[in-house]
């Protein structure tokens, strides 16, 4: 009976030993934080959560902190976890860019924080179609717009490589050949026939200030039931809001603990720059 209790004892004593070890193995000192590494690299299952870490909006076990606690998008606090927000794996994310990155977001007075409403955010939404009896892909461009009290994804620009052909952006010479006289009015626009003889080039008939609009085309050959939808292949976001960056956000689907949602891509973007790359996303 007693070496029963010995064995007991003994057992006991090794679990707690044992438990001693791991626990301190997840663990350890951030600068003044003791962080928990178990926690505090969890797979960033959400985009929400993804906004909230990045905000520093939450503590590393998932609890919201009140908008009034000295806690909240604290710069001190969210340097540290900021890191754990990169794919890690990825040379583009894991320079001294991000340092850099890190650093300008963080300083005391800074205020560059992510917001669900109102701010430059898109995703793009990897898709397979069929059109004409054939398997297509086709990248879908989304945003966020206000709807009443609350909000809603509506499409804003779609990318299809059969779009982008029939609109070529032609030489300047070649699209000069092109063109009504100024008085064709007087002839009662009856040369106008010449535009519709070349119809893959009747585009350059139209105004300096045209811009194809594919978004249109798309629900055109949705609504003939000529392009129909099959399955989503893989989806990411694209974030302008932060001034003078842009940065990508994929999902990582593997084993450790930098997983989930993770910045994939990194630039340094002046707010001028941004509006040339906005036109893909904004129509």
């Amino acid at each position: 009976m007693k070496i029963s209790k010995c064995l007991s004892k003994l057992v006991l004593s090794v679990g707690i030993f044992l438990f001693t070890i791991q626990a301190s193995a997840q663990t350890r000192t951030v600068g003044a934080f003791m962080v928990d590494e178990t926690e505090l690299y969890a797979m960033t299952k959400q985009m929400s959560q993804f906004f909230s870490r990045f905000n520093n909006e939450e503590d590393q076990f998932g609890k919201k902190y009140h908008y009034n606690s000295s806690e909240y998008r604290n710069n001190e606090k969210r340097k540290q976890l900021l890191p754990l927000l990169f794919d890690k794996e990825n040379l583009r994310t894991s320079s001294a860019l991000k340092d850099f990155f890190i650093d300008d977001l963080t300083t005391p007075k800074a205020t560059n924080f992510m917001e669900f409403l109102g701010g430059r955010w898109y995703s793009e939404v990897s898709a397979t179609f069929e059109f004409q009896g054939k398997t297509v892909n086709i990248i879908m461009i989304l945003m966020i717009e206000k709807e009443r009290l609350g909000s809603k994804w509506v499409l804003t620009n779609v990318y299809f490589p059969t779009f982008n052909r029939m609109f070529p952006a032609g030489e300047i010479a070649e699209r000069e050949k092109h063109f009504l006289h100024p008085m064709s009015h007087e002839l009662d626009f009856m040369n106008i026939h010449k535009a519709f003889r070349q119809p893959e080039v009747i585009d350059y008939y139209a105004s300096n200030n045209f811009r194809p609009d594919y978004l249109s085309l798309f629900f055109y050959e949705v609504k003939l039931g000529r392009l129909k939808f099959v399955k989503i292949d893989e989806l990411k976001f694209h974030i302008f809001q932060i001034n003078n960056w842009y940065f990508e956000v994929s999902w990582f689907n593997r084993k450790g603990n930098n997983s989930g949602w993770l910045i994939s891509n990194l630039m340094y973007v002046t707010e001028q720059e941004k509006e040339s790359l906005l036109k893909f996303y904004e129509p």
